[in-house]
């Protein structure tokens, strides 16, 4: 365990009012501190006595005079948070008593702490490894449910785990190999070129998966930009209101009620999606120099959104503005959604269709729209097969670890017809690869790029 000499504090919780407010404390001195600053009404109860995991009432004093009842909970070292002694006081919520909490630690001898620091300390006293540590604020500011539980599972160790196991394989065959080929004179059996191409197959799997899940869940855990486009008049606020849950968007039989980007954060049903949604001006020819700039952002939104939500009237011929529309989705994550489906058909949906990665006949005022829409998004982000309790990777340094751990088994794949000296090169690339996902011996700008994005608190 590392030695920290400074005792820090920080308030734990989000500011403004609430039921309670929490002061975290952590090193060496946090009993000594909080014997300082907190009175249990317990008169024969004594801080410095107390022991890990358990709980005093009493009040906390600024400049010697009680201020605010107070709940102390103690944590002994190395069996807390950050593997130092720790103790938390929970006050009533509030501005004033917090910072009046905080006044007193500070003044009693401890330190404010830095942005991440707790778990800082948690990582460097070997109570977490990075790639734990980059999932605390994965977990803190997940979106959803499901995107909480990605997080939540590689806070507890599923993604450490995983690559602890490929690496076990790849390091059990790289020590066969070693032995094989530096010690020829003992008698250890040669391994089969086949078994060794089966083995690196195996383990490149494994990776395969977790990369093709990290855009999903990416997506689990944060939501996504989703933008609503379409000509005038079908339906694009209405389809807005039906994922909001609500009159969210003005919706007339007016052409251009619609001048300007609208935006609003929804959870889609149980999906456990966020969608950050846009509904757009109506695309169309115009000569009004507001409706051709709300136009353009329409186009401009389309060409950054992380999903398209492309809506035509069933009951509407083909125009060349649906075209064009239609031609500037293909190949992005898009939907084409013909509304109106209970009007009679006019529309070319075979010419449409082609351009999207799916498409849905559906009226939004029909009982189960919102079910339909919801799923067909899901199919369309890769969400379906997720596994919200598995190993994932939370975040971009993890993929590009993983990525290079890939292509170093491809390599060695190919190398095998080589020799196995090569094949033990490559090997050794992918442990590396590897050991950096999961943040052993991680060099200092890796540790401040994690820590850059915590809270201070946390």
């Amino acid at each position: 365990m590392k030695e920290f000499t400074k005792t820090i504090c920080a308030i734990a919780t989000p500011p403004g009012e609430g039921g309670i407010a929490v002061i975290r404390m952590s090193g060496p001195q946090a009993y000594p501190i909080a014997a300082r600053v907190f009175r249990p009404i317990n008169p024969d109860k004594k801080v410095e006595q107390a022991k890990g995991y358990t709980a005093l009432f009493g009040h906390y004093l600024l400049e010697g005079r009680p201020m605010d009842q107070t709940v102390a909970l103690f944590y002994r070292a190395p069996h807390s948070y950050t593997g130092e002694d720790v103790v938390e006081l929970s006050v009533h919520g509030g501005s004033a008593m917090a910072q009046g909490l905080m006044e007193a630690l500070l003044a009693a001898g401890a330190s404010p702490a830095g942005a991440g620091e707790f778990t800082r300390r948690a990582l460097e006293n070997g109570k977490m490894d990075l790639a734990q540590a980059e999932s605390v604020m994965e977990v803190i500011s997940a979106a959803g449910r499901q995107g909480a539980a990605l997080a939540g599972a590689a806070l507890e160790g599923t993604l450490s785990r995983k690559i602890d196991e490929i690496a076990g394989v790849l390091l059990a065959l790289r020590g066969h190999l070693a032995a094989w080929v530096d010690y020829p004179e003992e008698d250890v059996p040669e391994l089969e070129e086949e078994t060794l191409i089966r083995t690196l197959e195996t383990q490149k799997r494994e990776l395969d998966r977790l990369i093709r899940d990290y855009q999903g869940g990416a997506i689990l855990r944060q939501g996504v930009d989703a933008v609503i486009v379409g000509r005038p008049n079908v339906g694009k606020s209405t389809l807005l209101n039906l994922l909001a849950g609500y009159d969210r968007a003005i919706v007339t039989p007016i052409a251009g009620t619609t001048r300007d980007l609208v935006e609003e954060k929804v959870m889609l049903g149980n999906s456990g999606i966020r969608l950050n949604l846009f509904d757009t001006a109506g695309i169309h020819e115009t000569q009004d120099l507001v409706e051709a700039e709300g136009i353009r952002r329409s186009y401009l939104k389309l060409e950054q959104a992380g999903l398209i939500l492309a809506v035509f009237d069933l009951s509407r011929e083909l125009t060349g503005e649906d075209l064009e529309l239609a031609r500037r989705c293909q190949g992005r994550p898009a939907i084409a959604i013909f509304n109106k489906e209970d009007l009679d058909p006019r529309l070319d949906t075979e010419i449409l269709g082609q351009y999207f990665k799916a498409a849905l006949p559906v009226s939004f005022h029909q009982e189960g729209a919102l079910e339909l829409v919801t799923d067909l998004i899901r199919r369309v982000l890769g969400l379906t097969q997720i596994d919200p309790y598995a190993a994932a990777l939370t975040s971009r340094r993890q993929l590009e670890s993983a990525l290079r751990a890939k292509e170093a088994l491809e390599e060695g794949m190919n190398a095998a017809a080589l020799g196995l000296d090569a094949v033990s090169v490559c090997l050794d690339d992918a442990l590396e690869a590897l050991y950096d996902l999961k943040g052993e011996n991680p060099t200092a700008d890796v540790i401040e790029e994690v820590f850059s994005k915590f809270c201070v608190g946390k």
